[in-house]
């Protein structure tokens, strides 16, 4: 199971805190984190397979993060990358809502997910296994 614990905006020195574990098929090639040699301002592992990433910050602040939710009996066969939302996110401009309205609109298409998306005003949350995207409170 992935999980993610984060604070944001909740500490006087630190904007951001993330504590994050990837729960991930050993036979998944992926590469630590690292910055990108194609979007240099990007701090993420990458997902070797599809380009994707799970979990990533920008130099300008921009911060996503990913947790696969998998259930065998609605697995999408031909399903685009849920990795893709994350690297699509931070190598973009457009804002963390407009970006997660984006995906609501196309959430159909994938396997399960919840995703984070913020920047240094907001942060939102969103998962194509419940409801509407949600603006998290600092």
């Amino acid at each position: 199971m992935c999980l993610i614990a984060f604070a944001w905006r909740s500490h006087p020195r630190y904007r951001l805190v993330v504590a994050a574990n990837r729960d991930e098929y050993f036979g998944r090639p992926a590469a630590p984190a690292g910055f990108w040699d194609d979007h240099s301002n990007v701090l993420a592992g990458r997902d070797l397979e599809a380009g994707g990433t799970w979990l990533g910050i920008t130099l300008d602040g921009r911060f996503a993060a990913l947790t696969n939710y998998r259930n065998p009996a609605d697995k999408k066969t031909g399903a685009p990358s849920r990795g893709a939302l994350v690297a699509d996110f931070l190598t973009g401009r457009t804002s963390s809502e407009e970006y997660v309205r984006l995906v609501e609109k196309r959430a159909a298409d994938y396997n399960g997910f919840s995703l984070l998306v913020g920047d240094v005003a907001s942060m939102f949350f969103f998962s194509n296994r419940g409801e509407r995207a949600t603006r998290v409170a600092p």
